[in-house]
């Protein structure tokens, strides 16, 4: 127990609801999400590629640093957010909803100080980059284009909105669709060195399954991520503009399953593996354009991204088996 200055006892927090906290810091549920990159890549390699040398020492070095880079790229957007307002204007100045959770935001509640995170942050980053250094270091035979990736992906997706703040001079959206893509294609790279168009095509898969939910929460964020001078797509266009390019993205996200089929690199088969799968991202888009309300579209972005997934390991498993 401590005592305030006038004397009324406070309890200190637990253990568990210190970690608690911790973990509603860095997302939790959306490291998770970002781990299922890992379960594609499993079922691309199959018993065969896994069976390899070194293939799962790579994995699992890669998996267990994955935590911290993940964990700081949460934290420290949090923190920046926290120090520019935008944070405060996006989720305190909004209704505390199920949909936008003022709980998630610990650094606004007050539970955890803007110190405590940096250091936090930063101790994961270093754990991330420790490990991912053992991983290219023992992987079997890394291709130098994976071991770019993991470097560039080490140390660009922090920089969203952290470090160079590149989601403050309009390329946040490049930095999150190259992130998330390359948090399957470099492991995938470091146990194989290779890249076939199948891997490709769902690394982008994935990319644009993050991104087109931070698009939409981009929507919703508009006013105050341009209070605080954080230039996205949402702030820098129009509300049609801004319309159009979420457009464009979710055809885009769809031209990543066509195109390889068209070109003859991927079997039909996978079109028809993710026929699911494209009737939500096609619902998510024509639900926006009938509401103007972003927070719902970013809901169903979420469960597209899950059932991609599940698409994605359900035809990998039976492409293995035939």
């Amino acid at each position: 127990m401590s005592t305030s200055p006038e004397g009324i006892a406070q309890a200190r927090p637990g253990l568990l609801e210190h970690l608690g906290r911790y973990a509603r810091l860095i997302k939790f549920k959306f490291v998770l999400d970002f781990y299922l990159a890992l379960v594609i890549v499993v079922t691309l390699l199959g018993p065969a590629g896994l069976a390899s040398p070194g293939a799962l020492t790579a994995l699992g070095l890669f998996a267990v640093g994955m935590l911290g880079v993940l964990s700081a790229v949460m934290t420290l957007d949090d923190v920046t957010g926290a120090k520019d307002g935008s944070d405060s204007a996006n989720y305190a100045g909004s209704e505390n909803t199920a949909l936008r959770p003022l709980k998630r935001k610990p650094l606004l509640t007050g539970e955890l100080s803007v110190r405590q995170a940096e250091v936090y942050g930063y101790a994961c980053l270093a754990w991330g980059a420790l490990w991912w250094a053992a991983a290219v270091l023992l992987a079997p035979d890394p291709a130098l284009w994976a071991v770019a990736v993991t470097a560039l992906l080490l140390t660009l997706s922090v920089q969203y909105s952290w470090g160079l703040k590149l989601s403050y001079y309009g390329l946040g959206e490049a930095v999150l669709l190259f992130s998330a893509s390359a948090f399957l294609i470099a492991p995938y790279g470091l146990a194989t060195g290779e890249l076939p168009v199948l891997v490709l095509a769902q690394g982008l898969l994935f990319g644009f399954g993050q991104l087109l939910i931070a698009g939409y929460s981009n929507t919703n964020d508009r006013e105050g991520d341009a209070a605080a001078g954080r230039r996205t797509v949402a702030v820098l266009t129009s509300e049609r503009g801004n319309k159009a390019f979420l457009g464009a993205l979710t055809a885009a996200n769809l031209l990543v399953v066509l195109v390889p089929v068209a070109a003859g690199a991927v079997t039909p088969w996978f079109a028809a593996a993710l026929l699911p799968f494209a009737a939500v991202r096609l619902h998510q888009y024509a639900g926006f354009l009938r509401t103007g309300d972003p927070l719902p579209a970013r809901s169903l972005g979420i469960k597209a991204f899950r059932v991609l997934v599940v698409c994605l390991v359900a035809f990998n498993l039976i492409r293995l088996a035939l």
